[in-house]
């Protein structure tokens, strides 16, 4: 059975879908662009399943609300959402609605086109969470009990403040144990620990 190849991309920016268009087409992928999720939702029933490529943060619908509306209608698309810096609780969100992955930009070609082609290939994709799960699982199994409690805090949305005083401990203290938690985990960021996190099905 050949690998799907349609791409939908939604965004309010008009060179991120010009960008992102012309990156898919260079890999062999067909994608079509759509200014607003309203847009998308209005055309999306008629769409061959496939990879949604949206952002987050928009005008009228944001891209957690548009990945519930296509969950609630079990349309079969594999949502991958794409968030600015500050957006990591949206995007979140976004997961547990429903998408598989989230991006935060600026990133990376090569790593938006793995995630999109492994998205469009359901078994690949399937092993490509299963092993992220995996690997994902044991390094946190390597977190100390107030390390984990850390980053059950970040992956809530608190801020360190918040999560400071509901463990009773020091601002200070909760930025060395996330700092701690990054380093055993090897994440880069603190959107890559959150994603790591959320995969392992925390």
């Amino acid at each position: 059975m050949p690998r799907r190849t349609d791409v939908y991309i939604v965004d309010d920016d008009e060179a991120i879908r010009a960008s992102l268009r012309f990156l898919l087409s260079t890999a062999g992928m067909e994608a079509r662009t759509y200014e607003s999720a309203v847009q998308f939702l209005r055309v999306s029933d008629s769409l061959p399943p496939g990879c949604l490529i949206t952002d987050v943060r928009m005008p009228e619908m944001d891209g957690v609300e548009l990945v519930r509306r296509l969950k609630a209608r079990a349309v079969p698309y594999s949502v991958i959402v794409i968030t600015g810096h500050g957006d990591i609780q949206l995007a979140v969100e976004a997961m547990k609605a429903g998408a598989i992955d989230f991006l935060e930009k600026p990133f990376k070609h090569d790593v938006l086109l793995a995630a999109v082609r492994a998205a469009l290939d359901s078994d690949e994709q399937e092993a490509r969470l299963l092993g992220a799960k995996q690997q994902f699982q044991e390094l946190l199994a390597g977190l100390s009990a107030r390390e984990q409690q850390v980053l059950n805090g970040v992956v809530a949305g608190k801020p360190n403040k918040v999560i400071a005083y509901d463990l009773g401990i020091s601002m200070r203290t909760v930025e060395v144990y996330r700092a701690n938690t990054m380093t055993k985990t090897g994440a880069g960021s603190l959107s890559e620990l959150v994603r790591m996190a959320l995969l392992a099905g925390l």
